[in-house]
C-alpha cells in the first residue's frame, strides 16, 4: 500500500497574477506552518485518506529546551479540525509557528476529548456497518491514528506528521478442511469474544489502553471476502482460556478457544479450518503475526 502525503492547508500562499511561469514558483508567507500528513501504508478502508476525512491537531511550544506539557486548552493549538478536500487540508483559520521549538500532535478520527491523558473512548462492537452521509463506517471509527513531530520549528520548512495505527487488527480467514466440500455460504457472521471495547486514549503518547471498568463483549467483524473478516480491538490481553472466535453459517455454531495478547499497531492472521462438524475446527494463530503499518 503506498504512502499518501496530504499537504495541509495551513499555508497562506502568494502568488503573482502578472506571470504564469514554472520557473516563478507559489511563495510561502515567512511564519505560517505548513502541516504533511503522511497516512499509514495500510488503513482501516485499505485506502489513503478521502474526501471529507478529519484529523486533529494540537501544538505546544517550548520554555528553552523543555517541552512545554500537551494540555486539554492553552496550547499553541488547540484540537484544530482539519478536514481533506481530496487534495488539501482545510482548516478553519491560518497557524503560524512560535518561536523556537514546537511539538505537534494529530490523531484521527476527529473527536473533542474531554481529558488530554485518559479521554474515554471505545472500539464499536458491531464493525460490520457501513459508512453512512456524514458518519465513517463502524470499521474504520475504530481504527484510532496518532502521530508526533519533535522539537520542530519554522527553520524546518514544514510539519510532517506520520501517523500510525495504535489499536489491533486481527484478520479471521476461513479455510475448507478435508471433509468440508461444499462451497462457503453468502450469510457467515463472525465475531471476536473476550475483548474490552471500551478505551483510553493518551492524546500526549497515543496509546490506546483497555479502560479497567469496561466489560468483555463480542464484536461483529466485517466481511471483506467470502473466507475473510476483519476486526480491530483495544490492545489488551486474555489470560485464560476464553471464547475466541464464532462463526456462524447454515445454522451451525463454530466456536473457538484462545489465549490471547493484542499490541498496538499489530495484525493478526487467524486461520480457521472448518468441517462439516463443529467439533472438528482447527485453529492457526502462530507465525501470523506481522506489523499493521
Amino acid at each position: 500500500m503506498k504512502k499518501y502525503i496530504a499537504m495541509a492547508a495551513l499555508a497562506l500562499v502568494a502568488m503573482s497574477c502578472e506571470r504564469e511561469n514554472i520557473d516563478n514558483p507559489p511563495v510561502v508567507e515567512d511564519g505560517v506552518m505548513r502541516i504533511e500528513a503522511l497516512h499509514p501504508s495500510t488503513r482501516a478502508t485499505e485506502t489513503s485518506f478521502e474526501n471529507g476525512d478529519v484529523i486533529g491537531l494540537y501544538a505546544t511550544t517550548y520554555e528553552g529546551e523543555q517541552a512545554m506539557p500537551l494540555q486539554i486548552s492553552g496550547n499553541w493549538i488547540n484540537n484544530e479540525a482539519l478536514t481533506y478536500d481530496g487534495s488539501t487540508w482545510l482548516g478553519r483559520r491560518t497557524f503560524y509557528w512560535a518561536e523556537g521549538l514546537m511539538d505537534v500532535y494529530g490523531y484521527y478520527p476527529y473527536m473533542e476529548p474531554t481529558f488530554i491523558n485518559k479521554h474515554k473512548w471505545a472500539v464499536q462492537t458491531d464493525q460490520s456497518l457501513p459508512a453512512t452521509e456524514g458518519a465513517l463506517s463502524a470499521y474504520e471509527a475504530s481504527d484510532f491514528l496518532w502521530a508526533k513531530a519533535e522539537g520542530v520549528s519554522q527553520e524546518d520548512g514544514s510539519v510532517q506528521l506520520q501517523f500510525k495505527h495504535m489499536c489491533s487488527k486481527v484478520v479471521i480467514k476461513l479455510v475448507k478442511g478435508e471433509e468440508y466440500t461444499d462451497a462457503f455460504p453468502e450469510d457467515i457472521d463472525v465475531y471476536l469474544y473476550s475483548t474490552v471495547p471500551q478505551a483510553l486514549i493518551n492524546f500526549t503518547t497515543g496509546i490506546v489502553s483497555k479502560d479497567p471498568h469496561g466489560d468483555a463483549q463480542k464484536i461483529k467483524a466485517r466481511k471483506v471476502a467470502i473466507d475473510t473478516f476483519e476486526v480491530i480491538v483495544v490492545p489488551q490481553s486474555i489470560l485464560e482460556y476464553a471464547p475466541f472466535v464464532e462463526i456462524i453459517m447454515g445454522g451451525i455454531s463454530y466456536m473457538t478457544e484462545e489465549i490471547f495478547t493484542y499490541h498496538a499497531g499489530k495484525e493478526y492472521i487467524v486461520s480457521i479450518t472448518l468441517d462439516n462438524s463443529p467439533q472438528k475446527i482447527e485453529i492457526n494463530v502462530g507465525g501470523s503475526v506481522g506489523g499493521w503499518d
